[in-house]
């Protein structure tokens, strides 16, 4: 293995080349961005990881969150790059063992996210890896369960951010890493 390699905006930009927009999924009048492009390229899932790596690689890192479910690719490759561990974030009733629960409102609705009672120990320091940060309320319960656990939150990566949804707005003070933006 390799040290992560500079990777530039312009690296970034053919990043974005490499995912799909696919009109009116899951629902009318919506523009998925479908990664699973990137992911089979392997060249462009390799620069996204080292993307990811290298703005982490000296940050001391000892737990890598990754929220279910892209964030599960993303989050154990990261973790190695890094060698830190990983740790899923998952939705209720995937986890065998005890577990600390967020609920969080939608759009139009609540769901909720969990993860093991014993995942984070107090002044770990943790980032927390996803595909994509939309309106930030996945991410911002997910911090949640970081704070209540005694974690430090080192910063947010994300694949993809679509700044339209302002986000980030709901991560005052965090450090948030985004390799790709759209503004619609």
């Amino acid at each position: 293995m390799g040290e992560p390699v500079s990777v530039t905006t312009k690296d970034c930009e053919v990043l974005k080349h490499k995912i799909r927009a696919v009109p009116d999924f899951p629902k009318p009048g919506i523009l998925f961005y479908d990664i699973t492009t990137l992911l089979k390229d392997k060249a462009g899932f390799a620069q996204l990881i080292d993307a990811f790596s290298q703005y982490y690689i000296d940050k001391k890192i000892d737990l890598v969150l990754g929220i279910e479910a892209r964030g599960f690719i993303f989050g154990p490759a990261l973790a190695y790059r890094l060698t830190a561990g990983f740790v899923p974030v998952r939705k209720p009733g995937k986890l065998p063992a005890a577990v600390e629960k967020v609920k969080y409102d939608l759009e139009y609705g609540s769901d909720s996210l969990e993860i093991h009672k014993d995942a984070i120990q107090p002044g770990q320091r943790v980032i927390i890896v996803d595909d994509l940060l939309a309106t930030g309320g996945t991410m911002e319960a997910t911090m949640e369960l970081v704070k209540r656990m005694g974690g430090e939150i080192v910063g947010v990566a994300v694949a993809i951010e679509l700044d339209f949804l302002k986000g980030r707005e709901k991560l005052p003070g965090v450090d948030v890493l985004s390799l790709m933006h759209y503004d619609e």
